[in-house]
């Protein structure tokens, strides 16, 4: 089901296949009376003519095609740079596309360091026009491994706002489907790359005997930036120490999000599942007790706060009619009334768990009041008002950014248009015999503006129309908080709703609100219990589902999206929807826990919410862990206490994780067995935490380590890899080779093609390697023919067995890299499959004659086919343990 209940006819009426030709539709009219009347009178648009056209027209266009490069400053700059000397120029030639003028992509003006594009061709002559075909694949290639993310513009800047710093602590409440919450990843990792090369030289020279301080390096100009000085997060030898939780209260749109966090193989990521306005606080590793102390401290415990938030809410998004049509026939007023006081909720939620001095964000994607300043406003009064919360100033950030400030005074229209000044004329109304004694549905009074709004500086607020820049429309405010209070309850209004119907058919609470009080400092929503565990349905999870939607259904957004929704996030899950395909269904339990016990812990028997698998460490001291340090050779400065698997019983069974410090804190901090088991533990619900460093292999021999390198964590691995497993590339030609032929041989003076790599191979042992690819000048001029793109610096996993040798890439990463680097499209060439087909022939021809020689047609039909699998099977031996390579390594969940 897509949102809102709409579903998507793919079939016909009953009986009835699908018809032949293409049902043409009348063209939607772009037409609203409500909605033009309402933001005319709101937006001041009805004395300026000039203004008003341009504001409706910019909403009837269609809206420009726009993308941002993804990943660390240095990869995403390369890329793009290969999109102004590559395909630039080609679509510039263009010219026209049926009698329209062709516009070359355009850097978009106020995002920094030119990283977001846009251009006004649509994307389907992009994606029809032979023209653009290889500006198409491009945009393809790079969106599948992550280096592109197609995303509207206006989405990108409530995380540019937040001012993320390294080492710091990151909630996205509202993170689905994750093109914002990748952003606030590449943040908290910004600068890691300069300061963990620092770091690395710095121990190279200090072994030679050479004295050197790490900040002493030569600095490139990616070293420019604050964030690449080791001083900037200097604790974990330059690695990021900060972390990035992001959360949706879907199930299945939490399994989107991680497919589209996972592309950037970060160890600080924890993705959970819960309804933001009740979000847990979670818990902290107690501060170690002095020893020394007179008197014992007592232990208290520790709760995490946040240094920036973002609430990036549900919303009924008419600020988004350029690209969900449908919007313009389906606005109704009541779309924002009955989301306001959800918003409330998740905005008071947000100011709590935020450390004092921190920023949270708000933003949503639609222009009306009711969803923005009057939440703002609401929040701040809830939360002790503006000496505890206040109204940053954003004017000077992102200064090419034209925007409009924030509203002070507004008006209310109710679901049959009629508009309201204040809540002092609904109560007018209300003791008139007119209404029955009822305010108008869905109105209450934190709606309006008040003499305590009025002394906010709601001007602040930033408002993004269509027609200031080409864009959608956008609210976006920083808040900063001052100090810690203890917020008021969120009032439900003159009417209270009828409970909503949790998934077992339970009575939910009507008003969901965090109960347990934050003994750090925070306080919690006054007056409210929390729903049991199996009753946790409420106003915002209802909400969430209505406007979001599921993980398996991105693929009919676009054409069916109804009014109430959360549209800008459809443009991101349709740009994913490939993704969607991969991502995790897991099966119907209860949540997730984690610990260092390895006890199982038993699977509740009834279906009261989804099974995670717990998520538990591995001592230092493991026998796995002992023998990974020793086939790699690892250095004794990467950690071992932060490798983690994610079963029951805690042990290494196919995959090995490994998670920042802070991240295994937080982990094991909020398990079962830490809070005294789960009735009175904070039962949050994670859904997925780091990285996937290890994979199980079948060895060819008992000296080689069953654990191979996954590509997703070979970069915070490789550097601490000792040199008997490291194999160095430094020519194109040789790395070329490795991607287009998978499984290539090397017996009998095979491998020759393998450059340096199989010059090397006599020396070599068997089992996983890691590739160093290092371009040395020497060789640039000799290659300058070899692809157009210089290589970068990289670290591949390579995996040889008896006879064969194999880059352990996913076959899309591979195409992506061919094409980035050497423009080429050449089909890979799987040998090991090769070899199983022509094994499967032979064995199906040798049993065909023997079929018509015995005469028995009907009895032997099928022995050829099974033969021919029979003979198959053990084709390839030494290669059959990673031939099923791209099934378990394609991106999942």
């Amino acid at each position: 089901m897509g949102r809102g209940g709409f579903k998507r006819n793919r079939g016909g009426g009953r009986g009835g296949g699908r018809s032949k030709e293409r049902q043409s539709y009348p063209e939607l009219v772009k037409e609203n009376q409500k909605l033009q009347s309402y933001y005319n009178h709101l937006l001041q648009l009805e004395n300026d003519e000039t203004e008003r056209e341009a504001f409706w027209a910019a909403f009837k266009r269609e809206l420009p095609h726009s993308f941002r490069f993804c990943g660390s400053k240095g990869h995403a700059q390369s890329v793009q740079k290969l999109l102004q000397t590559r395909y630039i120029p080609e679509i510039a030639q263009i010219g026209e596309y049926e009698g329209h003028p062709v516009s070359p992509p355009q850097a978009v003006p106020w995002y920094p360091d030119n990283l977001a594009w846009w251009m006004t061709t649509s994307k389907t002559v992009i994606r029809k026009f032979p023209p653009f075909a290889a500006f198409q694949k491009f945009l393809v290639s790079e969106t599948t491994v992550g280096n592109i993310s197609r995303q509207e513009v206006v989405s990108m800047i409530p995380p540019l706002l937040m001012d993320v710093k390294p080492g710091m602590a990151v909630l996205d409440l509202c993170a689905a489907p994750g093109s914002k919450a990748a952003q606030l990843l590449e943040m908290v990792h910004q600068g890691e790359e300069a300061r963990v090369r620092k770091v690395m030289r710095s121990i190279e020279k200090s072994l030679a005997g050479e004295t050197v301080e790490a900040e002493a390096e030569e600095e490139t100009e990616e070293d420019e930036d604050p964030a690449a000085k080791l001083s900037a997060d200097p604790s974990d030898d330059g690695r990021a120490t900060g972390v990035l939780v992001a959360n949706d209260a879907d199930y299945k749109r939490s399994h989107l999000l991680i497919h589209q966090l996972k592309r950037l193989s970060s160890p600080n990521i924890i993705v959970t599942n819960h309804d933001a306005t009740i979000y847990p606080s979670l818990r902290l590793p107690p501060l170690p007790v002095d020893p020394n102390a007179k008197q014992p401290a007592q232990v208290q415990q520790r709760y995490l706060k946040f240094d920036r938030i973002l609430a990036d809410v549900p919303c009924s998004g008419d600020g988004t009619l350029r690209k969900n049509v449908n919007m313009w026939k389906e606005w109704s007023p009541g779309n924002a009334l009955g989301l306001h006081l959800v918003q409330v909720r998740i905005l008071v939620r947000a100011l709590q768990m935020l450390k004092t001095g921190g920023r949270v964000v708000y933003s949503t994607c639609s222009l009306n009041p009711v969803e923005n300043e009057s939440v703002v406003a609401s929040a701040i009064a809830l939360c002790g008002g503006p000496d505890k919360v206040e109204i940053l100033e954003s004017s000077e950030m992102l200064p090419q950014l034209k925007r409009k400030p924030g509203l002070k005074q507004w008006k209310i229209m109710d679901k049959s248009g009629r508009l309201w000044s204040s809540w002092d004329e609904v109560e007018a109304y209300m003791a008139s015999e007119e209404s029955d004694g009822l305010a108008p549905s869905r109105i209450v009074p934190t709606m309006f503006a008040n003499a305590a709004s009025d002394q906010l500086p709601l001007e602040r607020c930033l408002r993004v129309y269509p027609h200031l820049q080409d864009t959608g429309g956008f609210f976006i405010v920083v808040l900063q908080k001052k100090g810690e209070f203890k917020a008021k309850t969120v009032p439900n209004g003159p009417v209270a709703p009828k409970k909503p119907q949790n998934s077992n058919g339970k009575a939910a609470a009507s008003v969901p609100q965090e109960a347990a009080a934050e003994e750090n400092g925070g306080a919690a929503v006054a007056g409210v219990k929390r729903p049991a565990e199996d009753d946790e349905a409420s106003v915002d999870s209802q909400a969430t589902k209505k406007l979001k939607p599921e993980a398996d259904e991105t693929e009919a957004v676009a054409e069916e999206t109804p009014a109430v929704a959360e549209p800008e996030k459809v443009e991101e899950a349709e740009e994913v929807k490939a993704e969607t395909e991969t991502a995790e269904e897991t099966s119907v339990a209860a949540p997730a826990v984690v610990s260092n016990d390895n006890t199982e812990e038993p699977r509740p028997k009834n279906g009261g919410g989804h099974y995670e698998e717990p998520f538990k460490y591995l001592a230092p001291d493991h026998q796995v862990v002992k023998d990974i340090q020793a086939f790699y050779h690892l250095s004794p400065r990467f950690p071992t206490d932060r490798f983690m698997v994610r079963n029951a019983l805690g042990e290494p069974a196919k995959a090995i994780y490994y998670t920042s410090g802070l991240v295994r804190d937080i982990l094991i901090s909020n398990s079962s067995e830490s809070t005294g088991g789960r009735s009175n533990g904070p039962n949050v619900k994670f859904v997925h935490g780091g990285v996937r460093m290890f994979v199980k292999q079948e060895s060819p021999s008992a000296e080689v380590c069953r654990w191979r390198i996954q590509a997703e964590g070979l970069p915070l691995l490789s550097g601490y890899v000792g040199e008997e497993r490291v194999v160095h590339l430094h020519k194109k030609a040789t790395l070329k080779a490795l991607l287009v032929e998978m499984f290539p041989k090397f017996v009998d003076g095979e491998g020759a093609q393998l450059g340096e790599v199989g010059e090397r191979l006599p020396d070599m042992g068997m089992g996983c390697f890691v590739v160093k690819v290092a371009p040395r000048k020497e060789d640039e001029a000799a290659e300058a023919l070899v692809g157009d793109v210089p290589l970068e610096p990289m670290a591949l996993p390579l995996w040889k067995s008896f006879h064969s040798l194999n880059l352990m890439l996913p076959k899309e990463d591979r195409a992506a890299m061919l094409l980035r680097i050497f423009n080429d499209t050449t089909p890979l060439v799987n040998n090991s499959l090769r070899d199983k087909n022509k094994k499967a022939d032979e064995a199906a021809a040798a049993a065909a004659p023997a079929t018509a020689q015995n005469g028995e047609d009907a009895t032997m039909t099928d022995a050829a086919p099974a033969a021919a699998a029979a003979a198959a099977a053990p084709a390839a031996a030494e290669d059959a343990e990673i031939n099923d390579y791209d099934a378990e390594d394609a991106p999942s969940s």
